[in-house]
């Protein structure tokens, strides 16, 4: 039988194992200097003045929301083609969240449907959803919350290696914070964690602290400057979101490699693309102001047949193809129906979800997987 191809994978070679291997031979396991060091590079990385990584992009998505004062009677809007944690990060902080609709063709939030929205009633937070590595429009996206008073988070959890108007993803040109994701399907992996980048030294300042319990050690933070170097001061509710030096080391070293991550996923799309010209299927566009870093290769079925789609679906896992759907709609879920959301409300993403399927990509994919995934599916169309 041939070997099963998932949809995601982690590519780990010696010099990760290394870095990780030198790393528990160390003193520091967890808040020591490979943290740190993980921090700058990033920052050094995208462009962003501060970077502060956490065990994983929700605990960054929840501290983003709460640095930039998301609470209850405030409100947080996001795109219902997301992962859970894009919306749940507002209720998390006590917020009520609201969605909106998709473009048709980036599939990311809508900048017109956000321009109509705002019409009605203004968001304190909005969070970007960059999907399938796929910049939003965010300069668009930044003069509306200039002119609205809105802060925006971006979720570039899939977006690491990617470009926006000839810059890094994160660089938070057009953001207060940035989140990414180093789960081991994405661009990079640190095993799990994740990273909120900013350019505002008092968010930063928040978000170090909210990362570990609220605690501030720095003397200019501290209200008695009396004490001795033991002393501390909580200042906030905060979490223990800590990362460890373990997984900031397998970071570092997997970015050295990010550049050439992102080369091989835009190779393998042009691959794909041509492989499957002329098929009943509509194609993932990169948006003209982007260079996606393609976490995901979303195709849309063009038969509209009942059940079509978890027959094609079914067909591929039956031969060993690990295809996935991203995503089932937020507002669908059922948790968010009990919030008041029901089928209907956001149509665009309803009716792109309803014919989605997510091919294999990631780094390690070979061109024979690729011609065997096309070919399978074109038997199967």
């Amino acid at each position: 039988m041939r070997e099963f191809i998932p949809y995601g994978r982690q590519s780990i070679d010696q010099s990760d194992i290394e870095a990780v291997i030198e790393t528990l031979k160390s003193d520091w396991l967890t808040t020591g200097p490979k943290v740190s060091e993980f921090e700058q590079v990033m920052a050094q990385y995208t462009g962003a003045k501060y970077a502060i990584a956490v065990s994983n992009a929700t605990a960054a998505l929840h501290i983003a929301g709460l640095a930039l004062g998301l609470k209850e009677g405030k409100e947080l809007w996001t795109s219902p083609n997301t992962f859970v944690a894009s919306a749940n990060c507002g209720l998390y902080c006590g917020a009520k969240v609201d969605f909106v609709d998709i473009d048709p063709d980036s599939y990311n939030l809508s900048v017109e449907s956000l321009k109509e929205k705002l019409k009605i009633k203004t968001p304190d937070v909005l969070v970007p959803v960059h999907f399938a590595g796929n910049s939003c429009d965010m300069k668009e996206i930044y003069q509306l919350a200039q002119q609205y008073g809105f802060s925006i988070i971006e979720d570039a959890s899939h977006a690491v290696g990617g470009e926006y108007e000839g810059l890094k993803v994160g660089n938070c040109q057009y953001s207060d914070i940035t989140v990414m994701s180093f789960h081991p399907v994405k661009i990079m992996t640190s095993g799990e964690g994740g990273i909120c980048l900013t350019n505002n030294p008092e968010l930063a300042e928040i978000l170090l602290a909210l990362r570990s319990h609220g605690i501030v050690r720095d003397e200019r933070l501290l209200e008695d400057k009396n004490q001795g170097s033991w002393y501390y001061e909580q200042k906030w509710l905060g979490y223990n979101y800590r990362i460890t030096d373990i997984q900031c080391a397998l970071g570092i070293s997997q970015l050295k490699r990010v550049e050439e991550f992102v080369t091989v996923r835009r190779e393998l799309v042009e691959q794909y693309n041509e492989l499957l010209e002329g098929l009943e299927l509509k194609l993932p566009q990169e948006s003209s102001q982007s260079k996606s870093s393609w976490h995901l290769y979303p195709i849309q079925l063009l038969k509209n047949e009942n059940g079509y789609r978890k027959k094609v679906y079914d067909s591929l896992r039956e031969a060993q193809i690990g295809v996935n759907v991203h995503y089932i709609p937020v507002h669908m879920q059922p948790y968010y129906r009990k919030l008041g959301f029901k089928v209907g409300d956001f149509p665009v993403a309803e009716k792109y979800y309803n014919s989605a399927i997510s091919l294999p990509m990631y780094y390690g994919l070979s061109n024979e997987d690729v011609n065997y995934v096309t070919k399978t599916l074109k038997n199967i169309l």
